[in-house]
């Protein structure tokens, strides 16, 4: 009988250690690397991408494991990691690491992915704390922060020890709001910047959370809530209530702390459980006397030197861009009429500047150009959306102010911090100055 050929050996057994590789490294993060084979990576391997970030982080969780031995331990986590995992790999997520009983995945493909993941979570974690009733355990609770944006996704480490990782500032705000779930009692929070990238938000029960100053950034980030998960009455509860809801916070927000008070009483008579109505009902009271002394906090619209990019040309677009916003917002507060004419003044300057910087990208193979022009659609459907809501008869003047502190200031801001800066950097080393 001949010799077997070793290469015919060889190929099930190289088969086997690229399953048992894929375990810890995920094939599909390889495929973003570009490399077909975990064989293929190097050390320093990079890529940049745009993708949705999820963390999740089980509540009360040292409490609960020094309750138990270390083996118990060990199988309660990897019971739970082993029921969550599925809710990530349907949605086509990429499992990055576990963080001891924490959750971090990437979705490449879409923000609706990442957002549909997390609800999934949540509703099989229903499911999983009815059998650990069942067993004589108590319920647990997770917290689930989404957000989403450009990062560097790589290998990192030593030639003799190396990671996949993934890094940048949209992984840090996206660890940042999970650990806020738990400030607001609110098991999912997502970023603007994920609301804005979905395909259709209404398709979810979302409503605003906060304006929060987050540490490393000077302009405030919008935050959001996502209770697709919650027990029906309480999500059926709240979407009946979500207008007087955000128009509470929204006087809130304004400093006006007399005004928010009895909309939110209204909304807590109307939805007891609500605990995110409790938390700013009680901020109310604090504040209760001091309306006119407190004042809105962190309405940001003008131009600061930060902004600047270097180009000449998208510099001066975007201080005049602001300045029409700030207008605007201003004009809205004082309760003047003939604002549609000022919008049809900054939906013509918005032109011009997306005009331009869309030339930009164009002539110069901008590779994030599909994500950026993205973005630009959204501010359109903003200025849209603002036009219906400025000829709606009866419209509360300070609430449509705030919406467009929310919609226009802080996204153009944001927008100019994060994703103009990215493509400002691209063309300067391009040689456009």
């Amino acid at each position: 009988m001949p010799d077997a050929d070793p290469s015919e050996q060889a190929e099930p057994q190289l088969s086997a250690t690229e399953i048992a590789y894929g375990r810890f490294v995920p094939h599909q993060f390889l495929q973003l690397l570009g490399r077909p084979s975990i064989l293929d990576v190097k050390l320093g391997d990079n890529v940049e991408k745009e993708i949705t970030l999820l963390f999740s982080d089980i509540r009360n969780f040292t409490a609960l494991s020094e309750s138990i031995l270390p083996a118990e331990n060990f199988r309660f986590i990897n019971s739970y990691l082993s029921t969550m995992e599925p809710m990530v790999t349907r949605h086509r997520g990429i499992i990055d690491k576990y963080i001891g009983d924490g959750i971090m995945a990437l979705f490449a493909g879409s923000a609706d992915d990442g957002v549909r993941s997390g609800i999934d979570m949540l509703r099989q974690l229903a499911i999983y704390n009815q059998g650990r009733l069942r067993a004589g355990y108590g319920q647990i609770r997770i917290g689930i922060g989404i957000n989403t944006g450009l990062v560097m996704m790589g290998t990192v480490g030593g030639h003799q020890r190396m990671d996949s990782t993934v890094i940048g500032d949209a992984v840090n705000l996206a660890s940042d709001l999970e650990d806020l779930t738990k400030r607001y009692s609110t098991p999912l929070v997502i970023s603007a910047h994920t609301l804005h990238a979905l395909r259709d938000p209404d398709a979810y029960c979302i409503r605003f959370l906060d304006r929060l100053q987050i540490k490393g950034r000077y302009q405030a980030q919008s935050v959001y809530e996502v209770f697709d998960a919650d027990p029906e009455p309480l999500r059926r509860a709240k979407i009946d209530n979500r207008h007087g809801f955000e128009r509470g916070l929204a006087l809130y927000h304004l400093g006006r702390f007399d005004l928010a008070l009895p909309l939110l009483q209204e909304c807590l008579d109307a939805v007891p459980e609500d605990q995110v109505v409790r938390i700013y009902l009680g901020r109310c009271r604090e504040h209760s006397g001091r309306a006119e002394e407190a004042g809105p906090k962190g309405m940001e619209t003008g131009w600061r030197d930060d902004y600047a990019l270097g180009i000449a040309e998208l510099d001066s677009q975007h201080r005049e861009l602001l300045a029409r916003i700030a207008r605007l917002i201003e004009r809205t507060g004082r309760g003047e009429d003939r604002l549609s004419e000022l919008l049809d003044d900054l939906a013509a300057c918005v032109g011009r500047h997306f005009e331009a910087e869309e030339s930009l990208m164009a002539r110069h193979r901008y590779p994030f150009t599909r994500e950026h022009l993205a973005q630009h659609v959204t501010f359109r459907r903003f200025l849209a959306e603002l036009r219906d809501e400025i000829g709606s008869a009866g419209q509360d003047r300070l609430y449509l102010r705030f919406r467009m502190q929310l919609r226009l200031a802080d996204w153009q801001i944001n927008h100019i911090a994060k994703s103009d800066f990215h493509l400002g950097k691209f063309l300067t080393r391009a040689g456009v100055g």
